[in-house]
């Protein structure tokens, strides 16, 4: 297989399980058990029928490796980071998210731990509803640190390898129970590059620590329906190069990424993002294809 194409991670709910309008207008840190229109002892049914749904429409779609959608997630990272210890969700922080805006976040205020397993039962899901090649999704550590108050560590660094030891933790579960490959979601290295040249990779690379099986790492500039404007380029991206993930994926159709910058991860495969989620007019096959050729020049 020359090309294997997959989602990202995410997929959209359907209109009966979730309120579309108003995730539209956040992407939740916190739980936001409210946007959900089933009720609570229903819900894990539903949204298992949802994956289902996900999945169906992805094998239709001739896709080669498959996500469950995301279905069960307010956000790409937010179950996660808020499934751990030490942290207090009934008393939300503050941060500045890449809008500039205030935003209510995890609060840090103890040791971070991965108690459970959180993605398992979602994997397990997946696997039994696909004889395709699978992919899990998760939040990466630096930028879940980055979306969190610390009121206990008093050092950002020191929360990133905390967050990085869950994901080891998750990743290597994962692995166990069938995932072909995982992502790590890092698309606040994009935001906050300097902290990530400090000490980014360094966490990324202890969330590896031991993990034998393929790992992508993704950075974008954010959800299409709330980031609109985005740069031409990346503010970190080459560095990735020296992180222990075979693969990197790349937002590229929307905000008509340079491609000279792929020459800068001659060791990575490229997982190239070609479809622009932003423009709702559907991409010929065309016109796919010269993306694909923009970017096998420089890698």
């Amino acid at each position: 297989m020359l090309f294997p194409t997959s989602l990202v991670g995410s997929y959209p709910q359907p209109d009966w399980l979730i309120d579309r309008e108003k995730l539209s207008k956040q992407v939740p840190r916190v739980r936001a058990d409210d946007l959900w229109l089933v009720a609570p002892d229903k819900l894990e049914a539903a949204q298992d029928d949802a994956t289902i749904l996900a999945i169906r429409d992805q094998e239709r779609a001739g896709l080669d490796i498959i996500s469950d959608g995301e279905q069960r997630r307010e956000s790409y990272s937010n179950r996660f980071a808020t499934a751990l210890d030490g942290i207090d969700i009934e008393k939300p922080g503050t941060v500045i998210n890449r809008n500039g805006r205030p935003i209510p976040v995890p609060r840090i205020v103890g040791p971070i731990r991965r108690r459970q397993p959180v993605e398992l039962r979602d994997l397990k899901v997946l696997r039994a509803n696909t004889d395709r090649k699978i992919k899990a999704t998760v939040p990466g550590p630096f930028t879940m640190g980055r979306q969190a108050q610390d009121d206990y560590y008093g050092d950002e660094e020191a929360v990133a390898m905390a967050y990085a030891d869950a994901v080891n933790a998750e990743i290597n579960d994962l692995f166990a129970a069938g995932a072909d490959v995982v992502q790590i979601d890092e698309p606040w290295m994009q935001q906050h590059p300097e902290k990530a040249r400090r000490y980014g990779v360094k966490a990324l690379n202890r969330a590896l620590d031991g993990v034998t099986g393929t790992v992508a790492v993704h950075l974008c500039f954010g959800y299409a329906a709330v980031v609109r404007e985005k740069p031409s380029g990346y503010s970190f991206l080459p560095e990735l190069e020296q992180c222990n993930a075979q693969q990197i994926s790349i937002e590229a159709a929307q905000p008509k990424l340079d491609l000279k910058v792929l020459a800068q991860l001659p060791s990575k495969i490229i997982v190239l993002g070609v479809i622009d989620l932003g423009d709702m007019t559907v991409e010929s096959p065309q016109l796919v294809a010269d993306r694909i050729r923009g970017a096998l020049f420089y890698v």
